[in-house]
């Protein structure tokens, strides 16, 4: 096993968790790998602003602590997946997208990349983590172009999502950075940004909506 590169000189397990896993980029790769195998090419467009270089340094790394392990399925096509010791972050990477969510998004930066599907993942697993739980079931689809829609759906027990349209409770129409501006609102923020986007449904379904993201009032 690679040996860790920092060192805090102070016993805690979350010191020690950290010299593992706590260097840029290394929980955002895990992120990625969660849900399901990838190809390097696959991880730089998803990570946007990472280097090749450090790209490479970053999964090297994380092979030497057992947490991804390489496949080449041929000279040229080499995947990534992660390790049972790597799947064991879910839990973390699911809190963090909670509290992100609840306490730290804020509006949308000047040339931040917004990946619409990435983030679909990510509301789903917040969705869980927070076990929200509407009093039956939910679909809301939210259309960021016409080619680019995805279905969230509560069939009652668990919150999934599809790529593109199916019927929905609510329909809402907009851009990658309009839905984070949505989420990053407070909930009379996402109330009065649900009706100026136009959004479809009956006004009950619409407020499940408003109510399942952030803190409340």
């Amino acid at each position: 096993m690679a040996r860790p590169k920092i060192g805090y000189r102070h016993f805690c397990p979350a010191a020690r968790a950290l010299e593992v896993i706590g260097e840029k980029w290394s929980l955002l790769v895990v992120r990625d790998l969660l849900a399901g195998p990838r190809r390097f090419s696959d991880l730089r467009r998803t990570l946007t602003a990472i280097t090749p270089k450090w790209l490479s340094a970053r999964l090297r790394a994380l092979q030497g602590q057992g947490i991804v392990e390489r496949e080449a399925a041929s000279q040229r096509e080499v995947w990534y997946r992660l390790t049972p010791k790597g799947q064991a972050l879910a839990p973390v990477i699911d809190a963090l997208l909670v509290w992100g969510i609840d306490d730290a998004l804020g509006p949308p930066r000047r040339g931040e990349a917004i990946h619409p599907g990435r983030a679909m993942d990510g509301i789903v697993r917040y969705l869980e983590r927070r076990r929200v739980r509407p009093a039956r079931p939910a679909a809301w689809v939210v259309r960021f172009t016409a080619d680019r829609s995805y279905t969230i759906r509560f069939d009652g027990e668990r919150w999934s999502r599809q790529r593109g349209e199916a019927v929905a409770d609510v329909v809402v129409e907009t851009s990658p950075e309009g839905w984070v501006a949505f989420l990053a609102a407070d909930r009379a923020g996402r109330r009065r940004w649900l009706r100026e986007s136009g959004a479809e449904g009956r006004p009950e379904r619409i407020e499940e909506l408003a109510s399942a993201f952030g803190p409340g009032p």
